[in-house]
């Protein structure tokens, strides 16, 4: 087992993005917006994982801020699609849950990397 799939926020990120997947599979979306959520989604995790296999602190850290940004960048896209009755307000609020949930958790994540200090 990697280090990184021991991390509750790569774990919880996976649950997320395996959600998003199905969601922009099933539902008929705008291509950019469709193939901008499927990468975000995915940078979320790939970033977590490339991060944790950095040896330094920084380097970890940046990773992590990265893949933090990505959280946000999911959340922005899924309004914009609750904006065109694409997605439920309901889902848009539980995924955005869910990735609340990431991002504090990677906000964890960042502040261990940086000796505690707060972000």
């Amino acid at each position: 087992m990697f280090d990184y799939e021991k991390l509750i926020a790569y774990q919880k990120a996976k649950i997320v993005n395996r959600k998003i997947q199905i969601f922009v599979s099933h539902n008929k979306i705008n291509s950019i917006l469709r193939d901008q959520l499927y990468r975000a989604s995915t940078s979320i995790l790939l970033n977590i994982a490339e991060g944790t296999g950095k040896l330094t602190k920084q380097d970890r850290k940046n990773f992590y801020v990265i893949a933090r940004g990505s959280v946000f960048e999911c959340a922005s896209i899924l309004e914009l699609l609750n904006d065109e009755d694409i997605i439920s307000a309901q889902n848009l609020k539980s995924t955005k849950l869910e990735l609340e949930e990431v991002s504090r958790l990677l906000s964890g994540l960042i502040k261990n990397q940086t000796n505690n200090r707060i972000i």
